[in-house]
């Protein structure tokens, strides 16, 4: 891989996750020193309601500078039916108002996606994207039960280490039988996946909302956080000041039901992109032109024949030789669709591969495994799923012609044939439908939460605005100026009044069409 494209590829992944504008945020905001003051107490507690708080550091996986935060547990019932049985602890992350005064009395709960993503683990994305908002809103992060700290579902073997599911093997149903066996087997006296749904998450929410003391809260989500914020303002409008949905799933969306026909309609609009910019028309149309037919065509080669290849190893650059299989292409594709950044190179390195060249693509294949490794706690995914949305899922014949195919949603829903379901409410895939203020953000080019999710979403919504994204993929929150608008819409409470124009600047990313990167 070259020097350049490696250095393209870095910035991809980090912009992926946290927006341009925020390199500059970051270095202005220094974390503030934790170590309490000399002849204070070693470990200082700050009260907020009923919970008591002590200083923690937020680190993360994405090179990104650590942040300051105050931490604590919150103890509620596993089995709310029974809460004299076993008890979950919730790990919690308070970010404080910058405001010297406190700040505003309604704070923001941000909910992260997956499912299986714990809030606390992106702190410091969610800290930049919500830069502005902080100056007057304290930020709370709940790691949902399952995820994080908070009881993770997490596999492990019979040693206590933890237990490894390739995604390629998600198809062998003896495999993926076998581990679910092991697992739940380790879950044994750990936890009840039943009690592990969006359902029992919305009141965990509601009990730290009220233990922190606050009459109303801002709630925002991102992708399946989407689905927990409409929840909760659904059966806790009361206590909602305002709803912003990143990326949003509406409550009758199968999870992992329209991945394939999501996946194909994005991909679909990348090409008509290339096909308007004469220096990607020209490289790519010696090739068939049509990225989808391309795609298509490589997979089936490679289901036929995976091939090995020698390739440098993008972090180390030591030598490596891999097997590169058609799974493996598929999985890099939807992968890198979230990000534009990163999926601006497949045209490229699909032509490449076209031509026997797969370095690039397997290169590009390690490097993004590497990026993005494992953030999903699976026990908890599957707690989810196989409640909400197995029990709904009719396969689409259609999918079968599909770049993904109609194998991805097998695999998804697996494990419910064997995985503890919980109860679902008998109103949960009603559409929200509020008078709340609620602000709807969608990326033009989202592979799983597209605009038109957005457009049903705020149908619904009289106080709702749904804003467009321009070129962008899935989550919107950081990108270009949106921050600003962000904070300025949790102080109005006013989404329609928001002056979006700043939005207009945003664009398409050209696609490669050398290793020497885009065309100038």
């Amino acid at each position: 891989m070259s020097r350049k494209l490696r250095i393209a590829l870095v910035a991809a992944v980090a912009l992926g996750f946290i927006g341009y504008r925020h390199w500059s945020a970051a270095e202005s905001r220094a974390p503030r020193a934790t170590a309490p003051q000399p002849g204070g107490d070693a470990t200082p507690i700050r009260q907020y309601g009923r919970i008591a708080f002590r200083p923690c550091v937020l680190s993360n996986e994405q090179g990104l500078p650590p942040v300051e935060a105050q931490c604590a547990t919150f103890r509620v019932p596993e089995d709310r039916a029974h809460p004299q049985a076993r008890t979950i602890d919730l790990n919690i992350a308070w970010l404080p108002a910058d405001d010297k005064s406190g700040g505003a009395p309604d704070p923001i709960f941000f909910l992260a996606g997956g499912p299986g993503q714990a809030a606390t683990e992106y702190a410091a994305q969610i800290d930049m994207a919500l830069d502005s908002a902080r100056k007057q809103r304290g930020i709370v992060l709940v790691d949902q039960r399952g995820t994080g700290h908070s009881n993770p579902l997490d596999c492990r073997d019979a040693q206590g280490a933890p237990l490894k599911l390739d995604d390629s093997a998600q198809l062998d149903e003896s495999v993926v039988a076998a581990y679910v066996g092991q697992c739940l087997k380790s879950l044994a006296g750990r936890a009840d996946p039943r009690f592990y749904t969006t359902g029992e998450a919305i009141a965990d929410l509601d009990a730290v909302r009220e233990a922190l003391g606050v009459a109303k809260i801002n709630v925002m989500g991102g992708s399946y956080g989407t689905r927990v914020a409409q929840q909760y303002a659904m059966h806790y409008p009361q206590h909602v000041r305002t709803v912003v949905l990143d990326g949003v799933a509406p409550n009758r969306l199968v999870v992992g039901g329209e991945f394939a026909k999501r996946l194909q309609e994005a991909l679909r609009k990348q090409d008509a992109q290339c096909a308007k910019l004469p220096a990607c028309k020209a490289r790519f149309a010696g090739n068939g032109g049509d990225l989808i037919a391309r795609l298509g065509a490589l997979k089936a080669r490679l289901a036929a024949a995976p091939v090995t290849v020698s390739y440098r190893d993008p972090d180390t650059h030591a030598p490596r030789q891999d097997v590169l299989t058609a799974d493996m292409l598929i999985g890099l594709t939807h992968g890198v669709s979230y990000v534009p950044l990163l999926s601006s190179l497949l045209p490229l390195v699909v032509s490449e591969a076209e031509q026997g060249r797969y370095e690039p693509l397997m290169a590009i294949a390690t490097f993004w495994s590497n990026q993005v490794g494992d953030q999903l706690n699976r026990g908890m995914q599957w707690s989810v799923i196989c409640a909400e949305d197995a029990p709904r899922y009719q396969p689409d014949p259609a999918d079968a012609t599909t770049v993904l195919g109609a194998d991805m949603a097998k695999g998804f829903f697996a494990a419910c044939a064997q995985w503890p379901r919980g109860t679902v409410a008998a109103d949960f895939t009603r559409p929200f439908a509020s008078k709340l203020p609620v602000l709807v953000i969608s990326g033009e080019l989202d592979p799983v939460t597209p605009p038109v999710y957005g457009e049903e979403v705020v149908k619904q919504l009289p106080n709702g605005r749904h804003l467009v994204l321009r070129g962008q993929g899935h989550g919107g929150m950081s990108v270009g100026c949106m921050p600003k608008l962000l904070g300025r819409f949790f102080e109005t409470a006013d989404a329609r009044a928001l002056d979006a124009k700043c939005l207009d600047s945003l664009s398409y990313v050209p696609p490669f069409t050398s290793f020497n990167g885009w065309e100038p």
